[in-house]
């Protein structure tokens, strides 16, 4: 995956530059087969012709370099999530995985569940039992282990994270009232995160709740515009990269955005909720 991202952003600068392939080949000294190769992720590029290529395409941007050298140099490092079997096994998920890890701004639209990095290992525990694809206990651990791996990339502050979460995924009752007070009081925490944006879209939001079902988008480069949209089904990960799907879904989550409380709104509303969840209990008592 990491190969096709360069490969795909080394070719789409060298149309830009109006060269063909010959030309790039040419000028590393290499086959016009190599360069073709290269752009479609087949092969991965050594940072060398990394850096000649951009030279020949005009790239003046020193970031756009350190990128993609840094890209080439990592096309070929394992996964995290080769250690996992049923990551392994799961069409799909490892190439959102390594997308996932590289991107540098993930935009979340979460109707039903609570966004997956923002997910309790309780509440992960809770959904997995559930799930008609688990065969074996190992497997719920498993999942867990994933999660927490993949929370380490917002909690460092590795990417820019924002959501959209529809009220009743926070609202409506949980496997336990324990497992809900600790999931939102999760996510009040997280969203104190100076890369984190929480915003809760409140039911009443019912024309924009229905735009779209969940979705994730993933930015790579320094820009913050999406070049990957991906969705789960079932079972599997499904990842889109049309530039057509990209500016759908872009205005899909601007509109949710707008549409949705502002930050500062949706925290002081999951602290309420903890409130109401405090008070329901007492009650219960």
């Amino acid at each position: 995956m990491r190969s096709r991202q360069l490969g795909a952003t080394l070719k789409r600068y060298r149309e830009t530059a109006k060269l063909d392939q010959q030309h790039a080949a040419d000028h590393i000294a290499g086959s016009k087969t190599k360069i073709s190769r290269m752009e479609t992720g087949q092969v991965s590029a050594r940072p060398g012709d990394v850096r000649l290529l951009l030279e020949l395409y005009g790239v003046e941007d020193r970031a756009v370099h350190i990128e993609l050298e840094q890209l080439a140099r990592e096309s070929n490092k394992r996964g995290w999530w080769l250690n996992f079997p049923w990551a392994r096994r799961r069409p799909g998920f490892s190439d959102f995985a390594t997308l996932e890890t590289d991107a540098t701004y993930i935009r979340t639209w979460q109707p039903l569940f609570v966004p997956g990095l923002l997910q309790t290992d309780d509440y992960i525990r809770a959904l997995v039992l559930q799930s008609p694809t688990v065969q074996a206990p190992e497997a719920v651990e498993e999942s867990v282990a994933i999660r927490q791996t993949r929370r380490k990339f917002i909690a460092e502050g590795c990417s820019q994270f924002a959501a959209v979460i529809w009220e009743p995924a926070l609202t409506a009752p949980m496997p336990s009232p324990r497992v809900h007070r600790e999931q939102l009081l999760h996510i009040a925490e997280v969203a104190q995160q100076q890369n984190v944006s929480i915003q809760v879209l409140p039911l009443t939001e019912w024309r924009a709740a229905h735009l779209s079902p969940h979705f994730t988008m993933l930015s790579l480069g320094a820009e913050p515009a999406p070049e990957v949209v991906a969705y789960d089904t079932t079972m599997s990960t499904v990842l889109l990269e049309d530039l057509e799907d990209m500016a759908v879904h872009a205005k899909i989550f601007e509109a949710l955005r707008s549409a949705a409380l502002t930050t500062d709104q949706s925290l002081a509303f999951i602290r309420q909720t903890l409130k109401d969840l405090h008070t329901d209990a007492k009650e219960a008592e």
